[in-house]
């Protein structure tokens, strides 16, 4: 069963809400809508589900009903039509004190602005969302003080807010929703005031918190490279209506509408693709145990300069280039260990980033060796190998 469902949500602002459906339902742009109805349309039929652990990113220009949808999920708007399902409950049935109650078990949330309380210490503010549930003094501190360890504050905790930096600030805004300990967390433009380096260490501390404390989050921003690298799938709003919802691939390779393709026309597509994307099976292999022979007459055979080396249970062990096979067949060296290049800086796993991997292309003559978790290999990465994936990805003509 997915962590939530959405099904049909909508909301409109103002009075003459039926009226406004019906317009909706005749296809009538929202701007008219408003013009004749005086109601703005927030979210209109809005279907998604998201999975326990998934970080899904909504995104959209301004005005396109992105944060709107997100204070639905926990009706700090109140829906004016459809659904909203977590594990298994429906939060628009639930009476005003079950809500109160559901949310401090559900939601932790994080703002764009960071909302921390001026005459508070930094402990206090992490503390905060616990003091509002009536937690004990000694237990509240203990917990806001292990999650502002999660997020690197500790050492910071009776310091004032007014003392740290953008970036610290906001660290402690998501300690606050941490030391709650929810299941999901939602983060309306939780990066969008920082300076460019200080939201990249804070995207970076996100994907790295997020391997460690497992939460659902729905994360919502405008900014297209930020939905590429945190999120699992994005969902591309416009006008309150969900236009398109996928994996970051999905979205670039595919654009539902000229809306999504205007967005997505200008990435990086080696920010995107990954290594799996561009390796080749790495079938010329051999074993340890066979020798410069073994490998030379391999390398003949198929026609190429190099061949890996793995063991019996298919671990990497590097590199046999043919001269220096062929040099150990002169010299009658029967060894195949002792010409085997062992390197470690030409080895990524599947999802790295092609980004990071060009650049380790650039001033070596070896492939670079895909492996698995257990450095089992499972691909090779050549020149031609990438530029063939970025032909396939249709970045290059």
């Amino acid at each position: 069963m997915p962590k939530i469902i959405v099904e049909n949500v909508e909301k409109i602002f103002g009075r003459n809400v039926e009226r406004a459906r019906k317009l909706l339902k005749d296809g009538i742009p929202k701007t008219e809508i408003l013009e004749k109805t005086g109601c703005a349309i927030g979210v209109h039929d809005a279907n998604f589900e998201v999975f326990e652990g998934e970080t899904l990113v909504v995104m959209g220009l301004s005005g396109s009903g992105k944060s709107t949808l997100l204070r639905c999920l926990n009706r700090l708007y109140e829906p004016t039509g459809g659904r909203v399902i977590i594990d298994g409950i429906d939060v628009t049935e639930l009476n005003t004190e079950d809500l109160r109650k559901f949310r401090q078990k559900k939601f932790g949330m994080v703002f764009q602005r960071f909302a921390l309380l001026p005459h508070k210490t930094v402990l206090e503010n992490a503390a905060f969302g616990l003091e509002l549930q009536n937690i004990g003094v000694e237990e509240r501190n203990s917990r806001a003080a292990e999650a502002l360890e999660l997020v690197g504050l500790k050492g910071w905790e009776n310091y004032n807010p007014r003392q740290l930096s953008g970036g610290m600030q906001q660290r402690v805004g998501l300690a606050r929703a941490l030391a709650v300990d929810t299941d999901i967390l939602l983060m309306d433009e939780a990066f969008s005031a920082l300076d460019p380096l200080i939201r990249a260490d804070m995207q970076d501390e996100l994907l790295a918190l997020e391997d460690t404390v497992k939460k659902t989050i729905i994360f919502i921003t405008h900014d297209l490279d930020e939905a590429l690298k945190i999120g699992d799938r994005i969902v591309m709003m416009m006008d309150g209506r969900i236009v398109q919802i996928g994996t970051p691939e999905d979205i670039l390779r595919h654009p539902a509408t000229e809306y999504v393709e205007r967005f997505v026309e200008n990435v990086d597509m080696t920010r995107v693709l990954c290594a799996k994307d561009v390796m080749v099976k790495a079938s010329t292999i051999t074993w340890p145990k066979d020798g410069p022979r073994t490998a030379l007459h391999t390398m003949k055979e198929k026609g190429i300069s190099s061949i890996f080396v793995v063991d019996k249970s298919r671990k990497f062990q590097g590199i046999v280039m043919a001269d220096d096979a062929e040099k150990a067949c002169k010299s009658n060296n029967g060894s195949l260990e002792s010409i085997i290049h062992r390197y470690t800086d030409l080895k990524v796993l599947p999802d790295t980033q092609l980004q990071e991997i060009m650049p380790l292309m650039v001033d070596s003559r070896f492939p670079v060796a895909v492996t698995d978790e257990n450095e089992k290999l499972i691909g090779v990465i050549v020149r031609g190998s990438v530029i063939a994936g970025l032909v396939e990805k249709g970045v290059v003509e």
